[in-house]
């Protein structure tokens, strides 16, 4: 009888310990970074934005690969395609949402 399941079981992701623990030192490193921008005030409030939005997205990153071990190997590529289509199905719903509000804004506030 035939599998219906192509089943890959050449792959197996090494979970070790170095990976979560240098996952774990650098999300500390990435939170410390913004909380202690943000308690000194040291610098303006635009550079401390993309400092937070720029530690928040290597985060994610670190997250995902030293965590969760998403790579290209894993599950034939296919949670890495999932993933992708995931980010731009939220950045076309983001980017539309702030591209119709600011539109109203512009067009419903009076001079």
């Amino acid at each position: 009888m035939n599998n219906v399941f192509n089943e890959n079981t050449d792959y197996i992701s090494p979970v070790n310990a170095k990976s979560y623990i240098f996952g774990f030192i650098l999300s500390v490193v990435l939170t410390n970074i913004p909380f202690w921008m943000v308690i000194s005030h040291s610098t303006s409030h635009y550079v401390m934005l993309g400092i937070i939005v720029s530690c928040a997205i290597i985060q994610i990153l670190v997250h995902l690969f030293c965590f969760l071990h998403l790579d290209s190997k894993s599950e034939n590529g296919w949670n890495m395609i999932s993933l992708v289509f995931s980010a731009l199905i939220i950045l076309i719903i983001v980017t539309g949402s702030i591209w119709i509000m600011s539109n109203l804004n512009y067009n419903m506030m009076p001079n």
